[in-house]
């Protein structure tokens, strides 16, 4: 299966259906993946979200539409599965920088394009990994709000912020953990963990679960994160793999790093 074709795939039917309601199932297909796995796959190797792809081609037919049409706004509001012209008018704002009633001829738009990705584009997918099975998990820690712009610095240095508080008081910190909103747009927080019961600490339960297990031979953030990407961007995409909607996790033991990503 060439990957990036089936992208192109997705993005074609994406332009074709602008103006209807988007099934995010009949995209999953084209990979042959659950929806939340294809919509991390597209995110990760488009570098944008799929529904804020899907938003931007909309609002850029959008401006056409108004400058070389006749239709009223809330006319075009609805074809492009807006709810009322309210909501559209401050989505077209905010991309465009002018309201929709201010578009004229002469006034300049944005225009972001449908993506097309290069289908000659060769993947290098050796990395070594176990299928695992773990049993359920009570962990406690604290965490930070982040983004994937930020995780790479911010999380590294709240690693070492909270190690160097809590060392002496409750040991190494055992377990990294990246979670992310429901559309899989960004990361959201990310968590150090103990796996003891500290009253002061969240409390965060990992359900029994299967998981890709790679081993990272030091702890070192950049090392780590490394191998985040290689998996992203090499891995993920020639496998078959679907994920398991539960964060990863990144387990610190004998000087060395289990990544792990939980599936089906």
């Amino acid at each position: 299966m060439n990957i990036y074709k089936c992208l192109n795939e997705i993005t074609l039917y994406i332009e074709e259906n602008l103006e209807n309601v988007i099934n995010y199932e009949i995209l999953a297909k084209f990979l042959g993946v659950n929806i939340y796995t294809m919509s991390r796959l597209f995110t990760m190797l488009a570098g944008i979200s799929l529904s804020e792809y899907i938003r931007k081609r909309r609002l850029s037919s959008a401006a056409y539409d108004l400058c070389e049409s006749n239709l009223k706004i809330m006319d075009i509001a609805m074809k492009y599965q807006y709810e009322n012209a309210t909501s559209f008018s401050r989505a077209f704002e905010k991309f465009h920088g002018i309201k929709p009633s201010q578009v004229n001829k002469k006034i300049k738009l944005k225009n972001f394009p449908r993506v097309v990705f290069d289908e000659k584009i060769n993947l290098v997918t050796e990395l070594n990994y176990e299928i695992v099975t773990l049993n359920e998990m009570n962990l406690y820690g604290i965490s930070i709000s982040i983004n994937n712009n930020v995780i790479g610095t911010e999380a590294p240095l709240f690693f070492k912020k909270v190690e160097d508080m809590y060392l002496k008081k409750y040991g190494k910190i055992k377990y990294g953990m990246v979670t992310y909103n429901m559309k899989r747009k960004d990361s959201q927080k990310y968590y150090c963990l103990y796996d003891k019961k500290i009253e002061e600490f969240d409390y965060i339960f990992i359900p029994r679960s299967k998981w890709l297990k790679f081993k990272v031979n030091t702890q070192d953030s950049k090392d780590i994160q490394n191998l985040s990407y290689r998996f992203y961007k090499e891995f993920l995409p020639c496998c078959r793999f679907n994920l398991k909607e539960l964060p990863e996790l990144e387990y610190y033991h004998d000087d060395i790093t289990d990544f792990l990503v939980a599936i089906y």
